[in-house]
């Protein structure tokens, strides 16, 4: 019985969360609402992956959507430029005669795999260090870089996500960013503590040698 009533609770979480996201994202236009909505359900999936399952739901997610509605609007227009032009190289590449496009593909097709894995990583980096907008790019594709274990984990549970939904659509509207958000938020984290401790221990290491 407690553990169908903590099963209940979770998905009234996560339902709420993701009408927060819908709302928010509508209440900005999509325009200006998409990304900081998007931010504030990674802000409240990282309270939640980090134990604070009871934190205020509204409270949180309203509080990151006013503090970040500038800073995350710059980041997913950013972001979403580079995407956009690599769109326009691989369109640029599958149109050209050019005998050079058979060469160019496949070092194209790694560029685009890591810029969509660096992706996995530009909002949970975001709400979880207070950097600036490059600074979040950045860091996101370093800490991918070390980490393809948690990489693989995101990749894999967002096909899987991506699947179900696909296959009963009508739970997107209260299950699609707002499980996204915790799916993508738990390696996420985990990759996260991994860099803390191990900087712990080599400024642990140099205070020694010192």
């Amino acid at each position: 019985m407690r553990a169908i009533n903590t099963a209940l609770e979770w998905i009234t979480r996560l339902a709420y969360l993701n009408i927060l996201w819908i709302l928010f994202s509508l209440g900005g236009l999509i325009v200006v609402g998409l990304f900081p909505a998007t931010a504030a359900t990674f802000a409240v999936a990282r309270k939640w992956v980090m134990g604070q399952t009871d934190v205020a739901v509204f409270k949180t997610f309203w509080a990151s959507y006013k503090k970040e509605f500038m800073k995350s609007n710059i980041l997913g227009y950013l972001s979403t430029l580079v995407g956009y032009i690599l769109y326009l190289d691989f369109v640029y590449l599958t149109v050209s005669p050019s005998n050079m496009t058979a060469i160019l593909t496949i070092p194209f097709l790694i560029i685009g795999f890591i810029y969509v894995l660096t992706l996995f990583y530009v909002f949970p980096t975001f709400v979880h260090y207070d950097l600036k907008v490059l600074q979040v790019i950045k860091s996101s594709f370093f800490v991918m870089i070390i980490n393809p274990l948690p990489t693989l984990t995101m990749l894999g549970g967002t096909l899987g996500i991506g699947f179900i939904l696909w296959k009963f659509q009508g739970l997107a509207i209260f299950f699609s960013m707002s499980v996204l958000a915790v799916v993508i938020m738990m390696p996420a984290y985990h990759a996260f503590e991994k860099i803390y401790k191990k900087k712990q221990v080599y400024l642990h290491e140099k205070a020694l040698r010192g």
